[in-house]
């Protein structure tokens, strides 16, 4: 979102609160001013009424970021203010218009109307908006006009201030009414030329365009899955020939997905959503979107998060009560919120719950052996016995042991018998002696270290 509003402006008004100084969202911004060549950058040092508030602080933190204000014999300007107060708004304002007017910032209103989508959504009463930026040209009700794969013929305009107007000039945000369908935010808006007619002919060949691009892609998918089967049949065929086991497609699949059904309630904060929680993941779980969209969160949005085992996430949306009971009752789980910091936690939680639990094992207790005893059980089957002395802790009856060789592990498991002075015991404590027999493990020798551990399994975070 940021990124947009950078590309399509020419003043970058960076607002740094006084009291939290140069944060991630102020680096970016900062960066975005220097990667955009034609763009000036003025900071805005706010909350300057609240105690504490320091100035000249931010500016040497600014400084280090790579950003000199005139302050300090540099080229950007930099204006303390105040939201609450209003204090030095009117500075800020002069200042962005001496900057214009330096620049000699102009733009034709004369000719088609050209601008950006900062901004769409679905209004219940006037359907699909867009909040559109007017670049150049006048745009007037009853225009037509393109953008993305869509097109509008201006049926209301309305101002900043919810004022219904007639037309924009440039430099003017309005919300336009009367789009057929959605357009993106970040899409480019154009007047058609003949009016109606063109707009229709605009769309008509951006979408055969894109079917184009489409059935490409659908072609290089069917090759690589054609490459793909053409290389497993080899596989089959090499291990077939040599004997050798193939890997299961179990030991063959890559990380596991969490799969994620995004509604939002306008086009950038969908974007800001998918763009949050696309990167949550490591090597073995990733977040993937299978669907995002502006509107409340509806029965198809559950029908496809069931046919793709998704979470379905609705940001600063509702659904209706029907649309909650079909989605309980078809297991899709569903998750509202309308801060993006709690959502990515819910991902992050959800995707962490997908990993495999880290295995901590922890000794109880240490026996060593001193001698073997092979007895009879049975009549017949003999079993060996190490006679013990526990050296440390506790050694019980119930715990899971492991041998230890020469400071190597040889064997893992469970104890079969517990025995002191040929009376079962439940456990043996450190300077006892026991006689100890392995459930699996005969091989034991005099020196050897059985550890009694215990296991935990501890849940890991992405």
């Amino acid at each position: 979102m940021r990124a947009r509003g950078a590309h399509v402006t020419d003043i970058i008004v960076c607002v740094v609160a006084a009291d939290d100084g140069v944060m991630p969202q102020t680096r970016e911004v900062l960066n975005l001013a220097k990667s955009e060549n034609n763009v000036q950058l003025v900071i805005a040092v706010n909350k300057i009424d609240k105690p504490g508030a320091d100035a000249d602080k931010i500016k040497n933190a600014l400084m280090i970021e790579g950003v000199q204000v005139e302050d300090l014999n540099g080229d950007v300007p930099c204006v303390e203010v105040s939201g609450l107060t209003g204090q030095g708004l009117d500075t800020l304002i002069e200042t962005i218009s001496t900057m214009a007017e330096v620049a000699d910032l102009r733009a034709e209103q004369t000719s088609k109307a050209e601008g950006h989508v900062l901004e769409s959504r679905v209004d219940k009463g006037r359907g699909p908006i867009a909040t559109i930026l007017v670049a150049r040209g006048t745009l007037r009700s009853g225009d037509s006009i393109v953008a993305g794969t869509t097109w509008c013929r201006v049926r209301q305009m309305m101002d900043d201030k919810g004022n219904l107007v007639k037309e924009a000039i440039p430099g003017m945000p309005v919300t336009v009414a009367g789009w057929k369908e959605l357009p993106e935010a970040g899409d480019e808006v154009l007047q058609a030329v003949k009016g109606e007619g063109d707009a229709k002919q605009a769309i008509d060949n951006r979408q055969r365009e894109l079917e184009k691009r489409k059935l490409l892609e659908d072609v290089l998918k069917i090759n690589e899955s054609r490459k793909a089967e053409r290389l497993d049949r080899e596989e089959a065929a090499h291990a077939e020939h040599t004997g050798v086991d193939r890997e299961t497609p179990e030991e063959h699949k890559g990380p596991k997905e969490l799969r994620l059904v995004i509604k939002g309630d306008v086009s950038g904060t969908v974007e800001a959503v998918v763009g949050s929680v696309s990167g949550i993941g490591n090597d073995e779980v990733v977040t993937k979107v299978v669907h995002a969209g502006v509107g409340e969160v509806v029965e198809s949005d559950v029908n496809l998060a069931q046919a793709s085992d998704a979470l379905i996430i609705g940001f600063n949306v509702k659904s209706q009560r029907s649309v909650q009971q079909h989605a309980s009752s078809v297991g899709v789980p569903l998750y509202f919120d309308d801060v993006i910091y709690r959502v990515m936690e819910e991902v992050r939680k959800r995707a962490s719950a997908l990993l495999p639990p880290k295995i901590e094992k922890h000794v109880k207790g240490e026996a060593q052996v001193a001698e073997i005893f092979n007895i009879t059980i049975k009549g017949r089957k003999q079993r060996a016995i190490a006679g013990c002395r526990v050296i440390n802790g506790v050694v019980e009856k119930s715990s899971r042991v492991r041998i230890i060789r020469n400071g190597e592990e040889l064997w893992e498991g469970a104890i079969a018998d517990l025995k002191h002075l040929k009376k079962e015991i439940s456990e043996a404590k450190r300077g006892m002696e026991c006689g100890m027999a392995l459930d699996g493990f005969e091989d034991m020798q005099p020196g050897d270290i059985i550890q009694a551990i215990e296991i935990n399994e501890v849940a890991r975070q992405v």
